[in-house]
């Protein structure tokens, strides 16, 4: 079930029955999400490997896979994953997609991760590819603990939108966030990647007592859209998705409108792609 941090919102931790509610929108349509959300980049891959251990034969749970933008490469990289997707489309279009890469060693799990029993081996590694935010807090760090072998590694990676692109397009679509959208804080912008540290993520793994220090690496991504394939990305937004329909359709509108006639029907959003790799003693 992953999301990234958007532009238009306050932030990507709501309170629990909003998160929950928030959360299933993913599965309302499974084949959108798996064709407009991008993957990651392969140095990602390299770093899973150096400083979590993620190798060909090790032992990975994966927790939210969506519909498998992370769990393919892993497994393509000879990894031997169990994966927990909460919802059961989006699980689907995951096996699909891994047989279509026949990747054998990989199980998918339809479950919520806070209810489902860990089996009696470990693992080697937990991952979540922007999908642990949607994790009770109460719950993902103790059982992402108790899932590992000693000296197994959680590798949480995280996505936000930052400054950089097509920067004045994303000035301007506030505008329409603010008229169709009543969450959107006025004048919001995506902020600076050197701004953004990690370190909320790093005080929970500390105050969970459970991991040593944390290590992360950080990648920037640029992506160019069309009018009509940022649309369908904006469409898998959980936030988005749950705007009533006349607000959705009208934001819809607003941006397509604005990306045509001022933007020549492209425009680029800059990722800011954050791994951070925490072991258990």
């Amino acid at each position: 079930m992953p999301d990234e941090i958007t532009h238009a919102k306050r932030d990507d931790r709501p309170p629990e029955s909003r998160r929950t509610r928030l959360s299933r929108t993913f599965d309302e349509d499974a084949e959108l999400y798996d064709r407009a959300r991008p993957g990651y980049p392969p140095e990602l891959y390299d770093d899973l490997a150096d400083l979590a251990g993620a190798r060909p034969g090790s032992r990975v749970l994966e927790v939210g896979c969506g519909t498998g933008q992370a769990t393919v490469p892993l497994a393509e990289r000879g990894c031997r994953i169990t994966a927990v997707e909460a919802g059961a489309r989006m699980a689907a279009v995951a096996r699909r997609n891994l047989a279509e890469a026949r990747a054998d060693a990989v199980e998918v799990v339809t479950a919520d991760f806070e209810r489902w029993p860990l089996p009696e081996e470990p693992f080697d590694v937990v991952v979540a590819a922007t999908a642990f935010h949607w994790i009770d807090p109460t719950v993902r760090m103790a059982k992402a603990a108790e899932a590992l072998r000693p000296g197994g590694a959680l590798a949480v990676v995280r996505t936000q939108h930052v400054a950089g692109g097509t920067e004045e397009f994303f000035v301007e679509v506030q505008r329409c966030y603010e008229r169709f959208d009543p969450d959107t804080p006025p004048g919001l912008r995506p902020p600076a990647a050197a701004g953004i540290d990690g370190s909320d993520h790093a005080r929970e793994v500390s105050r969970s007592g459970r991991f040593g220090p944390t290590v992360f690496r950080r990648y920037e991504q640029d992506l160019t859209y069309t009018t009509s394939d940022y649309l369908d990305l904006l469409r898998t937004y959980s936030g988005h998705r749950a705007l009533p329909e006349a607000a959705m359709n009208g934001l819809l509108g607003c941006v397509a409108h604005l990306i045509d006639g001022r933007y020549g029907g492209r425009v680029t959003k800059r990722n800011l792609i954050e791994l951070a790799v925490s072991r258990v003693p």
